[in-house]
């Protein structure tokens, strides 16, 4: 049954659609034909909105399952989003966290999503990634966390590398990881090169491969790019955003 969106959120949407940059996809040859997990820097809230409103195909993000139900949406969203900010305006944005609870609620739960948890509820996560991917829907997921890799990505988390596993072992097709650059600075998002999941090799040892690729890669990526202010994970002040130089 096609899910049924709300006039809020439509209105929302075009709304965002209006007011945010006009992003421009690079790289689209590089999608597998039918369904793939893209993975991308998060750059704040550019890489989920960037892909709601302009990564080509139908495609689903994994969104914090705590940012679909207001009652659990402040405190997420203060700590992931504004915790960083300077001490003395942290005041602000805690009661902004509380203030977005129901149209944080309203537009997850109408976007095209797919709840991620932190406990045992991932393995439902994973099989609804795995269910619309037998469907043909790309997944498309912003593993980052508050590790530094270098001055384009934070680390990645590696457990959604997982979700290849189970999708071969019920489809018995090996699913490839397409890396994704969000650049707000020049309103690009540029699509890499994909990686193949192995199911013959160990699972750690692609965790590490799969992931360890992709932060090379959108990293490559961004570096090819002109020079321009790369949007980190974090949520810090402007000043500290770094460029895309390539460390020495």
């Amino acid at each position: 049954m096609e899910k049924k969106i709300s006039l809020a959120y439509k209105f929302i949407k075009a709304s965002v659609r209006f007011f945010y940059l006009k992003m421009e996809v690079f790289g689209e040859e590089n999608l597998p034909e039918g369904p793939c997990i893209v993975v991308g820097n998060h750059s704040q809230v550019n890489g989920p909105i960037a892909v709601e409103l302009y990564f080509p195909g139908k495609h689903a993000t994994w969104t914090i399952g705590e940012m679909m139900d207001r009652k659990t949406v402040p405190a997420y969203a203060y700590q992931d989003f504004w915790s960083k900010k300077p001490k003395g305006i942290r005041w602000f944005y805690k009661i902004v966290a509380h203030l977005i609870g129901p149209l944080s609620e309203c537009v997850f739960n109408n976007a095209d999503t797919i709840p991620v948890y932190k406990d045992r509820r991932i393995l439902e996560t994973f099989q609804k990634s795995v269910d619309a991917m037998k469907e043909g829907t790309r997944v498309v997921i912003f593993p980052e966390q508050y590790d530094e890799y270098n001055n384009i990505v934070h680390q990645f988390q590696q457990g959604f590398v997982d979700v290849a596993k189970r999708y071969y072992r019920e489809t018995k097709e090996e699913i490839s990881f397409v890396p994704l650059y969000v650049c707000p600075a020049l309103k690009r998002l540029v699509i890499g090169k994909p990686i193949k999941y192995d199911h013959e090799a160990k699972i750690k040892d692609e965790q590490l491969r799969i992931t360890e690729y992709l932060m090379e890669e959108i990293s490559e990526m961004a570096y090819a790019l002109p020079r321009h202010r790369v949007v980190p994970y974090p949520n810090v002040s402007k000043k500290e955003y770094p460029e895309n130089v390539r460390e020495s």
